[in-house]
């Protein structure tokens, strides 16, 4: 029962290109680079989501699977999809993700980052730290081959240990050809098996137990 879930939940076009798809994955997080530059501080949030819009349109995208968040301040707090605190412009002491989906030839895109200004040590801490959690999870998934329930128990824990409190409503899904959710709409931490390599996103988001902020990264498990 779980082969046949795997093999219907993993099911790929039968034109899928890997190289493809890694040069999307490549093209999603030189976009993140590009969004950061252009992030200053005193922006308005609101002014930051615009530029990221035009600039995932320079780079050629006509559509993404989800709009770009573009998180500032107490707005990184914020699960995925809910609307921000108007009005939050980034300080210089601050801490800001960017969270991207764009489709490129057909194939999506995901992508996220957090960066930090100033040298507040709190804030510079969940960045690395978000990281970090991402990097034992990747790890605990290539050793002992766990199921993506397993993957964010364990991130879970990971988090508590440095401090720190998992999102665990923005828990990893699917990813490839457009829309990925055909095959598979639910996320990775409800998948009973060990997920894939190159299909799957690893999403980690963590918020300070006290202070409203928080971070997010993302990327393929690979």
């Amino acid at each position: 029962m779980v082969n046949a879930e795997r093999q219907t939940i993993e099911k790929l076009s039968e034109n899928f290109s890997e190289e493809l798809f890694f040069e999307i994955r490549d093209k999603s997080f030189e976009a993140v680079r590009r969004i950061a530059e252009g992030i200053e501080i005193g922006m308005l949030e609101e002014e930051a989501n615009q530029m990221a819009i035009a600039t995932l349109q320079a780079m050629g995208t006509r559509q993404g699977w989800h709009k770009p968040y573009i998180r500032f301040g107490s707005n990184t707090i914020k699960t995925f999809g809910a609307e921000s605190e108007p009005g939050i412009r980034l300080g210089e002491d601050d801490i800001y993700f960017i969270d991207i989906g764009p489709v490129w030839e057909k194939y999506e895109g995901d992508a996220g980052e957090t960066f930090v200004t100033g040298n507040n040590p709190e804030m510079k801490r969940c960045s690395q730290d978000v990281k970090r959690i991402f990097k034992k999870v990747s790890d605990k998934w290539k050793l002992e081959k766990c199921s993506g329930e397993v993957l964010y128990q364990f991130a879970e824990q990971t988090a508590r240990q440095m401090g720190w409190v998992l999102n665990l409503d923005l828990s990893g899904h699917r990813l490839g050809d457009f829309p990925h959710d055909v095959h598979y709409g639910g996320s990775l931490a409800a998948i009973p098996f060990c997920p894939s390599p190159k299909l799957w996103v690893l999403e980690i988001q963590i918020r300070h137990p006290k202070q409203p902020f928080g971070a997010f990264y993302e990327d393929l498990l690979i």
